[in-house]
């Protein structure tokens, strides 16, 4: 049989093998040195950047429930993180301790009167957040102990379903037939049908035609006594319009007429006024001749008192002159009868 062929040979030029790398080994154990230390150092820059290596202070919240809550969860305020749930352990009274660390340097905006949340949403996960309203007051301690307020949205879901049932039982109880929103509805469609009746609302008031009709009656009896009243008013109006001018003598125009009532009063007044005036005139003469006759009676009392003391003057003298006289009739024997008249 025949032989093989034999195998080609190559037509190009022959390579040779590559020469040994000195020293492999260190430099394989440099590049991974050189790669440890970047790994390593990658590590402690994302630890930096995380505040792995600030200053912290510790913040204890105590709750009844750590539902959704897990180490490496951010404490926020105003939107910013400001602390990390560091352990999550159970106290011995059977509440949660949440350990919070918190960087001394976001610890300032934690007071002694800060308030602590912990929010459950229907979506997204749990979050804790802190309230200060009062950022003059004192600075929160190191290692405090605050209560946290937890609220549910999804606890509320089964208050809300109750609720809802209850609200659908009551719409069926008020849409059932025979209850009384119905018979209110059917009593609402009777009235609106007497409404819409040939006797209106007086049939829907009354229920029967005979006192709608006697209520017609007695409207229509009291428009015509209102309009009797309304002439009877006219004719008053009439008699006033006369006894006015009578009394007060107005003419149609409102001018002052003669022949009134008042004006015949108003003349007779002025009249007597007058008269009385003259009176009074005649009073005030009739007064100074008492002022003069009261200075004749007086000159008159201050005459008689004159006369009266010449006239006890004279009689001295006629008493003096008698007594003479007698003095000489009992002195000489011829005496005489001698009489003297007093005036």
């Amino acid at each position: 049989m025949p032989s093989p062929p034999a195998p080609p040979t190559p037509s190009g030029p022959v390579m040779d093998p590559q020469p040994p790398v000195n020293n492999l080994e260190v430099k394989a154990g440099v590049l991974l040195m050189v790669l440890l230390l970047l790994v390593v150092g990658s590590a402690l820059y994302v630890m930096n950047a995380r505040g792995a290596f600030d200053r912290t202070q510790k913040l204890v919240l105590m709750s009844d429930d750590s539902e959704g809550v897990v180490t490496g969860m951010e404490m926020t305020f105003a939107g910013f993180a400001i602390g990390t749930v560091s352990r999550i352990e159970l106290a011995d009274d059977g509440n949660v301790r949440i350990v919070v660390d918190v960087p001394t340097k976001d610890a300032k905006w934690l007071r002694s009167s800060s308030i602590f949340t912990m929010e459950k949403a229907l979506v997204g996960g749990t979050k804790i957040r802190a309230y200060s309203g009062v950022l003059s007051d004192p600075a929160l301690e190191d290692g405090a102990v605050r209560q946290v307020l937890r609220g549910d949205a999804a606890a509320e879901i089964p208050k809300l379903v109750a609720q809802v049932r209850d609200l659908l039982n009551n719409l069926n109880g008020l849409t059932r037939e025979g209850a009384p929103l119905s018979q209110s509805l059917a009593s609402l469609q009777a009235t609106t049908a007497a409404l819409n009746g040939p006797n209106g609302a007086m049939g829907m008031l009354f229920g029967n035609e005979d006192d709608a009709k006697k209520i017609v009656t007695t409207i229509d009896r009291a428009n015509t006594l209102l309009s009797r009243v309304d002439k009877l008013s006219a004719r008053l109006d009439g008699l006033v319009a006369n006894a006015d001018k009578q009394v007060f003598g107005a003419g149609g125009d409102g001018s002052a007429a003669q022949g009134g009532l008042v004006n015949d009063a108003r003349a007779t007044v002025q009249q007597l006024t007058a008269v009385l005036n003259d009176a009074q005139g005649s009073l005030k003469k009739v007064d100074g001749l008492l002022v003069e006759a009261q200075g004749i009676a007086t000159n008159t009392r201050e005459a008689t008192t004159d006369l009266t003391a010449l006239r006890a003057e004279v009689e001295a003298s006629l008493r003096k002159v008698d007594s003479l006289i007698n003095d000489l009739n009992s002195k000489w024997p011829f005496s005489r009868e001698s009489e003297i008249v007093l005036p």
